[in-house]
């Protein structure tokens, strides 16, 4: 990418405008997931059956993330984040209107290929800020993102509680959420490729050095996924919660979720990564525990959140730990991102076959055997506490992170 050079009230600018683009991210996430058991039920489709068109989210975003890349490079940053995010954002609306199981496989593939390719855009542009700022940001976006989708999700509750449509629901925050994602898209950087700069590869596959941090994120992230999608049905259909009640404690798990990101970069500056994130593991595997044995919603609803506050901060720590695992930071960045993604994505889809096959509560004792391994595997993450990230200063040329 070019070197253009930004002052620091542009940086700046540029800062907050990535940070609001992370939040409208989230929303949207939030607003899909408290509305799945609406979807649900207008699809008629069971347990099984919702989690195989879940599982068309992960085939959606497997095929469209590497397209992400090539379209910033052809288009500049601001055009394509300009228009990946209003395509994701729109595409809230398509799966509330599937009426069948057919329709809601389609649609969640395109809203997955839309999340991926957002995700992708958003991601780099934060990289680029942090790089120019010469220091972190990326827990703090990543918390922005959380507080996008808790705002989402408690819309989602309140909608739930009142047992509106949730296709009336999602028209009205899908244009709410492309019109704010479009304003703050003004301010992004507009970094533009080289004429001579070759395309960016269409996978990155990670290193041998990355594949266990990988792992960890891939652990985190299938909790995050599975708790962010069958919380509600989890609260519905094993222990007889209300529809708001059961809207809430999604809402609760993303609060958790956002308040341990947003502190995530002083505790762990103090602690570092590795106690970090072994005591985040033990949290979220104490929390699983307590969703398993539950036997009412409150009990339920504190193991949901304990999970959050557990699993926050993991991700943010892959990526920097992935930068300095080997020879190629880049390479190791984008791979251990699409590993730690596609958990997210497929994490719903195995929910609902184990569900169908067994039980809900068998579903989430999967997911507190993988929340136990942070636990055990943290240690994986030692190098990045021995070796801090070093930033380039503001003034210095900053290397192109896209995968």
């Amino acid at each position: 990418m070019s070197d253009v050079v930004y002052d620091q009230r542009e940086v700046k600018h540029a800062r907050y405008a990535v940070a609001t683009v992370f939040a409208v991210h989230g929303a949207v996430t939030g607003s899909f997931a408290t509305r799945v058991p609406w979807i649900q039920d207008h699809a008629s489709v069971g347990s099984g059956q919702l989690g195989f068109a879940l599982a068309f989210t992960a085939f959606g975003a497997s095929v469209a993330m590497p397209v992400a890349g090539r379209i910033s490079h052809r288009f500049g940053s601001r055009t394509a984040l300009r228009g990946l995010l209003a395509l994701w954002t729109l595409a809230l609306t398509l799966p509330s209107l599937a009426p069948n199981l057919l329709t809601l496989c389609v649609a969640m593939f395109t809203y997955g290929a839309t999340a991926g390719m957002a995700d992708v855009a958003m991601n780099a542009l934060g990289v680029e800020v942090e790089n120019r700022l010469g220091k972190s940001i990326m827990s703090g976006l990543h918390g922005m993102w959380s507080t996008g989708a808790l705002i989402g999700s408690a819309a989602g509750t309140l909608a739930a509680h009142l047992g509106s449509d949730a296709r009336v629901h999602h028209a009205l925050a899908a244009a709410a959420l492309t019109v704010l994602g479009l304003v703050a898209c003004r301010w992004v950087f507009d970094l533009r490729a080289t004429e001579d700069e070759e395309p960016p590869p269409r996978f990155a596959l990670p290193p041998r050095s990355a594949l266990l941090i990988g792992a960890v994120g891939f652990c985190a992230v299938f909790a995050e996924g599975a708790s962010l999608d069958w919380s509600a049905v989890y609260l519905r259909d094993r222990l007889s919660a209300s529809a708001g009640l059961a809207a809430a404690c999604t809402t609760g798990f993303m609060l958790t979720m956002a308040i341990a990101r947003i502190v995530g970069d002083a505790v762990v500056n103090r602690f570092g990564s590795v106690r970090t994130v072994r005591t985040g593991g033990f949290l979220a595997a104490l929390g699983g525990l307590l969703v398993v044995v539950s036997e009412s919603p409150a009990v339920a609803m504190t193991g949901f959140a304990m999970m959050g506050l557990g699993i926050a901060v993991v991700v943010p720590l892959c990526f920097a730990a992935a930068g300095r695992s080997g020879p190629n930071p880049s390479q190791a960045i984008a791979g251990v991102a699409t590993v730690t993604y596609t958990s997210g994505l497929i994490a719903p889809s195995v929910i609902g076959g184990l569900a169908q096959t067994t039980s809900l509560m068998v579903s989430f004792v999967l997911v507190t055997v993988l929340a136990s391994g942070l636990a055990v595997f943290a240690g994986v993450l030692r190098a990045g506490d021995r070796d801090r990230p070093r930033i380039s200063p503001p003034s210095a040329a900053v290397p192109d992170p896209r995968p």
